[in-house]
């Protein structure tokens, strides 16, 4: 091949490499973003080594929206009001390159209380309706049981929470927060261990918000082991592709 053919080909090769790129982050910054969950905050919903993509559109686009969330313009644009009960991605407000992923409980104005282990919301208690006993038996030590709810929230939307109990620690019992304008008040569904509105991540400002959770493309246990190729395929939870999030 002559240097003229071999600099050209070059050529379109880097010029294919920056348009992908670009592509790709344009779908990553306007459409879809990729998350993995790391924690079980959000047991039974989300279960750690699920894999879910998120819309970047449903709430509008601010700061955050952008890779390493570059200040390009203030507050959010396109707005379009989250609703109570959706399971949003958001940067945490006391280290925006932290991500964060609960339930949306509190909106602007609302008066949100943990007693005794039941949510009140504007001094009404929430629903709740108990299941079947539910056991975590991945990425722990030993198996964890709960006690399993399906929980109605004031608009009549039913999602699944977990809890060890109705005594633990300072989340069952709080203060009524008063959620500010702008803000939003967060829980996990698994609610005696995670880390929320209630504890360090107090309210989300409308601002941090980075899109809304839509749907698993991947999940996996820890039954494999990245050194033995042979357990892969039992790592695999199959049920859980392309499972919608509620």
């Amino acid at each position: 091949m002559s240097e003229e053919k071999r600099g050209s080909s070059l050529k379109e090769n880097i010029i294919t490499i920056v348009l992908a790129v670009f592509i790709a982050l344009i779908i990553r910054s306007f459409w879809l973003e990729p998350f993995r969950i790391p924690s079980g905050s959000m047991y039974p919903t989300l279960q750690v080594g699920d894999y879910l993509f998120v819309s970047k559109y449903t709430y509008g686009y601010s700061r955050y929206s952008f890779p390493a969330g570059l200040p390009l313009f203030k507050g959010r644009i396109f707005y379009s009001e989250p609703q109570r009960g959706d399971i949003a991605v958001f940067k945490f407000p006391k280290n925006p390159h932290t991500d964060f992923i609960k339930r949306i409980i509190g909106l602007p104005g609302d008066k949100i209380q943990v007693k005794d282990g039941h949510l009140y919301i504007n001094g009404e208690q929430v629903e709740r309706n108990e299941k079947e006993r539910y056991i975590i038996d991945e990425y722990v030590a030993i198996p964890e049981f709960y006690h399993q709810y399906d929980e109605t929230l004031p608009e009549g939307k039913i999602h699944r929470i977990i809890e060890m109990s109705d005594e633990e620690r300072i989340v069952d019992n709080t203060e009524e927060f008063t959620v500010p304008e702008d803000m939003f008040f967060m829980m996990g569904d698994n609610r005696d261990r995670s880390d929320d509105s209630r504890l360090s991540v107090g309210f989300v400002p409308k601002e941090n918000l980075v899109g809304k959770a839509r749907f698993i493309f991947f999940s996996h246990s820890d039954k494999g082991s990245l050194i033995k190729p042979w357990t892969w395929f039992n790592a695999i939870r199959w049920k859980r592709f392309f499972k919608g999030i509620e």
